[in-house]
This record gives structure tokens, C-alpha cells and sequence, in this order.
């Protein structure tokens, strides 16, 4: 019993996934002009983008800590966070990419909203960069936090302000209208909402994995 509490939320995230895939595979879904059968990217694609957004805000959380503590593991908390949220970021430009070929015609538009989240992502990969390039522990923590504050205040600019003051293909920008009730119905909500969860606790599960290891190789080059 004191087994199944300690993982209930990883036991929530597979059960969660599975509907999720199962679902989105195999469920019914609305059939509207020019998104069709791709309308079930929706489980996939915007729930990428959620789970990166809640794990990079987690990890401006664990920076303001540092900032305010000066504890080194909450700098490390942080960066497994940035590492974890970039995977989804990356697993969301993917599936995006396959949803803009089959709607849009192509890979990769011209378009403000992807055009932002390119530089978004540019900005955190400089945020590795910065990492890497700093030898000093402490230096590097500071730095990095201040940071990844930056990057986090400037990549929601980015992705949520900017492209809903110009022109924009991307559902919910630029005048062009979101999901609403004329793409979606309850039968969509009931795995769009779940997806959501689970993605995202698997975000989590997968960065408290990469802090064990980060903290094993620190513990490792102390005794050394």
C-alpha cells in the first residue's frame, strides 16, 4: 500500500497516456473542412506546449529560489526543468510540423507564431550555451538563473503577445480564431483535458529522474 501511494502520480500519468493514445487513435472526432482526421493533433500537439510551459515555469521558480537562497540544488532542480521542458518544446515543433503539411501544405510557414517560437527556443539553447561555457559552480548558477528568468518572461512574449498583434495561419492568433465550440465537442474535451495532465506529469516524472542523476554525479565528483 505505502508502494502504490508513493507512485500514484506515476501510475496516474500511465493510465492518462494510455487513454490519451488510445483516444486519440481511435475515438471519434469531428470532421471539419481542411483538418479532418488531423483534428486529433489537438491530444498531442497543444499538449506538448502546455507541459513544456508548466515545466519552464517551474524552473524560474526553482531559480527565483536559488536567487533568493543561494542553494545549489535548487539551480540544478532548474536546469533538469529547462533540459525536460525543451524535449516537449521540441516534441511539440514535431508534431506541429506534421499538422502544418497535412493543413497548411508545408513543414514550415512564414508565420509570426512559429517564426516567435524559433527564437524562443534559440534563446534557451543560448541558456545551455551559457551553462557549458561557465566553469565556476556558483557563478554559473547565478548566471543561469537571472537567465532563464529572461528567457522564460521573453519566450511567453514571444509565443502568447506577438503573434496576436499581426496576421497569423496558427489557430488563435492574428484574428484567426482558437478551438472552440465549432472544431470541438464534449466527446474532445473528455481527452483534451486528461492529455493535458498526463503529458505533463510525464514531464515531471522524466525531470525528477534527470535531478536524481544530476545530484548521483554531483555527490560522485565531491568524493573524487
Amino acid at each position: 500500500m505505502e508502494t502504490l501511494k508513493k507512485h500514484y502520480g506515476k501510475i496516474l500519468c500511465m493510465i492518462l497516456l494510455y487513454y490519451t493514445i488510445y483516444a486519440g487513435f481511435e475515438g471519434k472526432v469531428p470532421r471539419q473542412p481542411i483538418l479532418n482526421e488531423t483534428v486529433r493533433n489537438l491530444y498531442f500537439h497543444v499538449t506538448m506546449w502546455f507541459s513544456m510551459i508548466f515545466l519552464l515555469g517551474t524552473s524560474v521558480y526553482h531559480s527565483i529560489k536559488y536567487l533568493r537562497s543561494g542553494d545549489i540544488q535548487a539551480d540544478l532542480k532548474s536546469y533538469a526543468y529547462v533540459e525536460t521542458g525543451l524535449v516537449f518544446a521540441l516534441l511539440g515543433l514535431v508534431t506541429g510540423s506534421f499538422w502544418a503539411k497535412f493543413t497548411w501544405g508545408d513543414w514550415w510557414t512564414n508565420d509570426p507564431k512559429l517564426n516567435s517560437v524559433a527564437v524562443g527556443l534559440l534563446i534557451y539553447l543560448a541558456y545551455l550555451l551559457v551553462r557549458s561555457s561557465l566553469p565556476e559552480e556558483q557563478q554559473k548558477a547565478r548566471i543561469s538563473s537571472v537567465y532563464n528568468i529572461f528567457a522564460f518572461v521573453v519566450f511567453m512574449v514571444l509565443i502568447w503577445i506577438l503573434p496576436r498583434m499581426t496576421d497569423s495561419l496558427h489557430p488563435g492568433n492574428g484574428g484567426n480564431p482558437g478551438f472552440n465550440s465549432m472544431d470541438l465537442d464534449n466527446r474532445m474535451r473528455m481527452v483534451f483535458y486528461p492529455a493535458i495532465i498526463g503529458w505533463t506529469l510525464l514531464g515531471f516524472w522524466i525531470a525528477g529522474l534527470r535531478i536524481r542523476i544530476k545530484q548521483l554525479d554531483q555527490q560522485i565528483e565531491e568524493n573524487n
